[in-house]
This record gives structure tokens, sequence and C-alpha cells, in this order.
């Protein structure tokens, strides 16, 4: 459920704005991939054929199931015309297609050489998520479809694998490059990668050498491993940068010392350790109840925040605000032993939609007002609806407004951006212009055509963007002061996490959507919940699933928590990005299958909390 509620000027739920475009990774070796074609969706006429698209379905249907070769998950999909749509997310974490937003706010996908165009008209929300019409897009490339009722199957043959290729890249990961014998599905989420290929005895001894632990089970090979793919064409191949391992200690193969590109694993002491945890007063529940008249399954992670030896952290990926991960590869960024998702993005351009502060620095600002929690080390958190309330003032007596920090969602007028949005900051609405600030002094004016080319943020840099129209008069070497309150004492904590709507306060419903920002479709859909509570002396992670059905509405949400004890509640992201990581085990899967998200919150030994600050210490001191 990542960001759609928001309908904010300059920013549409089905579109977005125009967008930072994320590169994929490059391209391997020669020999180059062939030229794509491209399609443009809703184009009525192109060479794929008539909107039937050399599909035998129905003109008019949708559902709630969707299967790629047999494997099945919980995800909505319509046709309309004889049009199909599927969500993004679906597209991306079970088939591998990528995307990238272009500067009019169309998408580009892109799967094994083929391309297809989606302008901002044909963009639109199934439930919660971004969904995109897909024919012209997977049609082309062999992809059957057949309608089963509510259920849509989605099969690619299953072909062998033809060779496997790697090298060493020079940022200390690994690249692998699977020939293939055509196109072919590829699913990825919780620290593993499935390709539906048949991969040979001698090629599964390949890949363990490479540390992946390939597994074939029927036409589907899984890899543990993570990190960003490619598919080309042309000939067909599959491309997966995995991100460098520890230089220190243990690796995977159980020696010690330089990485060798393969992917971390997690010590098997892991577990035990949560095991101690548990002994040390964290309980974990698993029941069904009800609501709504329907039944909910709730898995919920309780503990006394005081007494027990865990400190609770934002999970951030390391490079800033753009971009998303999967829960448990937050969670072993930070250490964590238990992680549940955490506040709304948008997942068209992957940006952040709410509050975010951790260790005193604003990551990300909060919007609409919604409810957020803030909270220090060893203490329940407190919840409540937060605001940034900003300013700049010049040396004329001029105030301006400032209306985001370090956030995607854009409106009219300033906002700010820092270090923390990343190392450097690139438009991502229309016509932007931007004035740098540097010790309290304009040093820099950019143009629309200067921003285009990206501008680098140094520690302690104000980038101040304007936006539809504003244009400030301020010139190199003009003194400004930023001013900086929240509105609510919550957020003068040294870590914030902003969700919404606020669900429980002090024991009553608190709940109003309207007031932050939600529609009235997200507010009456039933759906997977992500939900942080307080009884008053305990901490509360929870997850809510519905048994045979969507899941439950906010209010249906709200009243089963209230009637559990509950004091304080806050609705978090949800659907397909609601997730629990419990140790090694992604234990809880909103829709079926892991869903990259932007942040989470997770439960971190001060052990593993003390280390972390030993070798920052290490690394400041130098050798």
């Amino acid at each position: 459920m990542a960001g759609l509620p928001a309908l904010v000027p300059l920013l549409s739920l089905g579109a977005g704005s125009a967008l930072l475009a994320v590169a994929p990774p490059p391209a391997p070796p020669p020999p180059p991939p062939a030229a794509a074609s491209v399609a443009e969706a809703g184009d009525a006429t192109s060479r794929f054929g008539s909107t039937g698209f050399g599909w035998t379905l129905p003109r008019d249907g949708r559902g709630d199931g969707v299967s790629v070769n047999g494997l099945r998950q919980q995800a909505q999909w319509r046709l309309e015309g004889g049009e199909l749509w599927l969500p993004l997310d679906l597209l991306e974490g079970q088939l591998g297609v990528s995307h990238r937003q272009r500067a009019d706010g169309a998408l580009s996908l892109e799967w094994f050489g083929q391309r297809l165009a989606v302008p901002r008209s044909q963009q639109r929300s199934l439930d919660d998520e971004v969904a995109v019409p897909v024919a012209r897009l997977l049609q082309p490339l062999g992809l059957t479809v057949a309608v089963r009722g509510a259920e849509l199957e989605l099969n690619l043959p299953s072909r062998p694998l033809l060779a496997i290729r790697s090298r060493d890249l020079a940022t200390g990961g690994r690249r692998v490059v699977f020939d293939l014998a055509g196109p072919g599905a590829l699913r990825s989420g919780a620290g593993q990668i499935g390709l539906a290929v048949r991969a040979s005895a001698a090629q599964q001894r390949q890949l363990a050498l490479l540390g992946l632990g390939p597994q074939q089970r029927g036409d589907w090979l899984t890899l543990q491993a993570e990190g960003q793919s490619l598919s080309l064409a042309g000939p067909w191949r599959l491309v997966l940068d995995l991100p460098p391992v520890a230089t220190d200690g243990p690796t995977a193969d159980g020696g010690s010392g330089p990485s060798s590109g393969r992917p971390a694993v997690q010590p098997p002491e892991s577990d035990q350790r949560l095991a101690n945890l548990i002994g040390q007063g964290v309980s974990i529940e698993r029941r069904v109840d009800s609501s709504g008249g329907q039944a909910v399954l709730v898995n919920s992670v309780r503990l006394d925040p005081v007494t027990v030896p865990v400190e609770m952290r934002p999970l951030n990926r390391a490079d800033g605000m753009q971009g998303l991960s999967s829960l448990s590869q937050l969670a072993r960024g930070e250490q964590a032993l238990i992680a549940i998702n955490g506040g709304f993005f948008n997942r068209v351009n992957r940006l952040p939609l709410g509050a975010l502060r951790d260790g005193g620095v604003w990551l990300s600002g909060p919007i609409l007002n919604r409810g957020a929690i803030g909270w220090q080390a060893g203490a329940l958190p407190s919840f409540g609806r937060l605001s940034l309330e900003e300013s700049v003032e010049d040396s004329q007596g001029g105030r301006w407004p400032l209306t985001g920090l370090n956030s995607g969602y854009v409106q009219r007028g300033l906002a700010r951006y820092t270090t923390a949005w990343g190392r450097s900051y690139s438009p991502i609405s229309g016509q932007e212009t931007a004035v740098l600030v540097r010790q309290g002094r304009v040093i820099q004016r950019f143009s629309t055509d200067e921003l285009t080319a990206g501008v680098p943020l140094r520690p302690g840099d104000e980038l101040l963007v304007a936006r539809g129209g504003v244009n400030p008069p301020w010139q190199p070497g003009d003194g400004l002061m930023i001013r900086s309150r929240p509105s609510h004492p919550l957020g003068l904590n040294p870590f914030v996490m902003g969700g919404g709507p606020l669900l429980l306060q002090d024991g009553q419903l608190v709940l109003n959507g309207a007031a932050e920002g939600f529609g009235s479709g997200f507010l009456s859909q039933g759906a997977p919940r992500t939900v942080i509570a307080s009884d008053g002396r305990q901490l509360w992670l929870l997850t809510l699933q519905g048994v045979n059905g969507p899941g439950p509405t906010l209010l249906e949400t709200a009243r089963l928590l209230q009637r559990q004890g509950l004091r304080d509640a806050l609705n978090l992201d949800g659907g397909s990005s609601t997730g629990l990581v419990l140790g090694e085990e992604h234990r809880v899967k909103g829709r079926g299958v892991v869903a990259a998200i932007h942040n989470g919150l997770g439960l971190v030994p001060r052990a593993a909390l003390q280390g972390q600050l030993a070798e920052r210490a290490d690394l400041v001191a130098g050798p």
C-alpha cells in the first residue's frame, strides 16, 4: 500500500509527477542488446493486434488472485475493453519488469528488450496499488494469460539455462549473467531470487561455488541472493548485480577475509538470539480474531521497552531517501531481529511520503498533519498528529513558508532538501528552480536546466527547491535563516515515524482519515494492515490479514485493537507492503509475496547497537 492515499497538487495518485529516474545496473559485457521495440499504452493500432492482443480473454473482468507459472499471490487485476491492468508491484516482484519515470510523468516499462510507455492518463489505482496496462508489454514475449473465475493465470514457458558467467565488480560486488533460451519470469524478495529456468546439476554446482545456494524445484530455480536485476534481449540474458559483503570477519563459507562478492548471510546464531529475547520478555503471538464479520489473522509482538534489552529503531537505506528494499534487507542492515514495515511511500518514484527521524536528524518531514509516533531509547512512544512548521527569513524581513523537508510529497512553494536526501538532488516534478544555501548564505542559484543535471549535496547544505512558478528573489551572498519546529512535542524525540491515520489515543477511537488527507476509497477498503500500538505498559507491533477475505478496514482494525485493551495505535503502510520479519524468517507477507518497501521499524539488541557505536568510533579514530 505504497503511498496511494495522497492526492496533492503536482502529484496525482495514478501518475505521480515528473520524477527522478532510477537508472538500472549497467549492461554486462558484449554482445549488446538488440534494439527494443516500443509500444504506447492505449494505442489500439499497435502492431501487436487489436484490443485482444492475441489473448483469448473476456473483454471485462476482475479478480483478486494472480499466479505466475503456478505460484499464486493475492493481487488485484482488471480487464476493461480487452486490456489487462496489473499492479506495478506484481510486475516488478514476480516477473522482473523494470521501470523508470519520464519527465512528462509517463512510466517507461522494460522487460527482455520489450518496452512500453505508459502515459500519465493510463496509470490508475487498483485498490491501494499503482496499476498499468500490460498487454503490449507481455504478449509479444510469449506470456499467456487465462482467467479462472477470480484468478488470473500468467504462464511463460520454463526453458533450460544455457550458461552462467560471472565477474567481480569494481564496487566489490559480483555480476552474474544468465544466458537464457528465451524470456523467463523472475521473482525477488526476502533474500531470494527465483528464476523460471531449468538448471543442470553442473550449473547448480557452479552457482553453489558462487555462494548462491541454488535449489531447483520443478520449473523454478531459487537462489539465496539479493541485488539489482536487468533483463536483456538479443541474445536473451538476465543480469544480477550482487552487493559486496563485509571485508572482515566470517564469510558465508565459514572462512574469513576479503569479500568474494557473494550475498551476505546472517550467522546461524541469529535465531538463537531471537529465542533469547523471547526468554527475556518478548512475546510473539499468532491468533485468529474477528472483525466486521470476517476472520482476521493477527500476528503480534509485544514487549516492555524498559526491561527488554532491545531498542526500536527506524530502518532505512544507507544511501538516502531514494530507493526501495525488502524488509529483510533493511532489518539485516541494522541487525534488527524483529521488524515490521514502516510509513507510506510512492512506489512509482520510490520516495517517502511521511515523517522519518533517526538519531535527531530529519530524514524526511511529516506531511498533511498525519499520525506519527515519537520515542526515545527505553521508553514507550508518544502518539499524535504531526506537522513540521518551517520557514525561511531573509535580510529584507521577508518570510517564506516551506512546504516540505526531504519529501516525495510535492506541492507548490518552497521545499527543503539536505544531505539526508542523498548525495545529490535532481528534480522530482516539472519546472523546478533552486537556491543552494551554505552556512546561512546563498551560494548559487539553479535554473530548471541547471537543476536537471543534478546538484551535489554536502553536509550542512540546504537546497531550497521552488515549484509551481514560485521565484524567490535571493542572489548569491544573501543571508537566509531557516526556522523549524514540530507542531507536537513528539516531533522533538530523537526517533519519529509517520503513518496514518491515527486509530486510537488514550483508549479512545480517534480515526479521522479525511483530516489526515486520506481519500474515502482508502478508508473504506479492506486490506492487510500494519500497526504500531501501546497498552500503556507494553509496545505492540502488529500485522492483520484477512483469513478468507481482503482484510479489515481501518475502522474494523481500530475496533479490534480497542477490544484487545490497546490505548494508542497508529496505522502504518499496509496492503502488499505489510510485513513482519522474525529472525531469519519473513513471517508475514501482506499479499503472499515479499514487496519492496521504503522503510521499516526494527527491534535491535542493545549489544548490537553498542557494537555499531564502537565500529563508528574506530572509523572516526582511524588507524
